[in-house]
Formats: C-alpha cells, sequence, structure tokens
C-alpha cells in the first residue's frame, strides 16, 4: 500500500467500484461471450454464420459512438446490438431476452478475489458501505446485495461515472457528504478522478501491478481491501 495523501476529515462511507476491484471480469465476459454464442448456434443458428463473437463486438463498439446513450446502458447496448442481428437474418426475435438471459447469467458467475467477501464484512462493522459502477453485473445474484446498503448502476440512474451526479446520489442514499465518503475502483479516470472531481477522497484499487500515469493522484493506492482497511484505520475510519 502507498499512502499519497491524508485529509482530516471523518470518514463515513466506503463506495466500491465492482469489475476489476472486487472480481476479475476479462476471463468471465470472455465465458459468458463463449456460451452465449453457443447457445445462439444451438438455437439461432443463422446468427452464427453471419456474426462471429468478434464481429459482434465491433458492431456493440461502433453503436455506441453513435449513439452516446449506450455508453450508459451496456445492457441496452448488447441487447440492440443481438437484436440488430436477429432481424438481418430473419431469426425469431423473441429469442434475443433468451439469448440475454443466458448471456447476463454468465456474466454474474463472477469470482471475488479472496480479500473481498471479509474485507466487507470488516468495513460494514463501522462504516456505511455502498457501490457504484457503469456495468450491470447483478449483486442479488452474485450474492453479496447484503453487504451494501446502497448500489447505484449507471444504466438504471441515467448518468455513469465520471459524472458528479451519480456520486453524489450514492452519498445522499448513504446519508453522508461526499467529503465523508472515500470511493474504491480501478480506472484512474472514471473512479479516482471521478470520485475526486465530486469531492469524495479516491483510493486506487491496483490488483494488477499497473503503473500510475501522469495527472492522477489518489488519495491511496490499495492492492486488497485488507490494504484499503488498514488505510482507513490510519484515517481514523
Amino acid at each position: 500500500m502507498r499512502k499519497i495523501t491524508i485529509l482530516k476529515t471523518p470518514i463515513k462511507a466506503v463506495l466500491f467500484d465492482l469489475d476489476d476491484t472486487l472480481w476479475p471480469i476479462i476471463p468471465v465476459l470472455e465465458q459468458a461471450e463463449n456460451l452465449l454464442h453457443g447457445w445462439l448456434a444451438a438455437h439461432a443458428p443463422a446468427v452464427v454464420e453471419h456474426y462471429s463473437i468478434e464481429t459482434l463486438r465491433t458492431r456493440r463498439q461502433a453503436l455506441m459512438q453513435a449513439e452516446p446513450r449506450y455508453r450508459i446502458d451496456l445492457w441496452g447496448l448488447r441487447h440492440a446490438t443481438l437484436s440488430e442481428a436477429f432481424r438481418h437474418v430473419g431469426a425469431d426475435i423473441a429469442k434475443v431476452e433468451q439469448a440475454m438471459a443466458v448471456f447476463s447469467a454468465a456474466r454474474n458467475a463472477v469470482t471475488p478475489f479472496e480479500d473481498v467477501i471479509p474485507g466487507l464484512a470488516r468495513l460494514n462493522a463501522r462504516l456505511a458501505v455502498g457501490s457504484i459502477s457503469n456495468g450491470f453485473a447483478d449483486l442479488q445474484a452474485i450474492g453479496i446485495a447484503h453487504h451494501f446498503q446502497t448500489s447505484i448502476a449507471a444504466h438504471r440512474f441515467g448518468r455513469a461515472k465520471p459524472d458528479p451526479q451519480i456520486f453524489h446520489a450514492a452519498c445522499t442514499a448513504l446519508g453522508v457528504l461526499p467529503q465523508q465518503a472515500v470511493y474504491v475502483g480501478d480506472d484512474l479516470a472514471l473512479d479516482v478522478q471521478g470520485a475526486q472531481n465530486a469531492g469524495l477522497r479516491a483510493i486506487w484499487m491496483n490488483r494488477f501491478e499497473r503503473n500510475l500515469s501522469a495527472g492522477y493522484r489518489p488519495d491511496a493506492i490499495c492492492a486488497t481491501l485488507h490494504d484499503l482497511d488498514r488505510w482507513l484505520i490510519e484515517m481514523g475510519a
């Protein structure tokens, strides 16, 4: 753990990013896309004949650039891309919902880092705990929703990190001021800078030994929730 700055305002709440902060996401997404493509091969083969995993990914990226709302609604982006593919090949559009259910179940089959569950339990004993995510992980399906007093997803809230409003909404839900909250995330722009611009302290969760990019000054750098807990104790929280 590397301490960067010390602020004196009492900390009353901790807010978390989810993907790559509480669990690794890339292998989960790869597995989910493979399972989805296998399901499509069995139930909508015409889609697979015309669209590979890569071409669907490329189309999602293009659609996101064309329609900024999909930068917030990643579930809607994937649904729209699949719907477009189904229509293009004349497949049964009703099966898109089934396809999304297959993908969503696999996308929520995450394995938290080993420090996460005990770390959340320790934090809950003395602080308010919440989450803010631009993704569409389902904490109920994952089985850890009870660790969070509030959980805000961008696609439901209508704004995404780094917009200050989503950070402020989470603070309001927990009954704290922004300066009384710490946000923990892996993305320097969305999580660290975004939280700091909204008036929160920000911890960079660096689980993958990345280098700190120039221009960013997180309040601390941690590799685990154990590191985070020690820093919070040093801060008097």
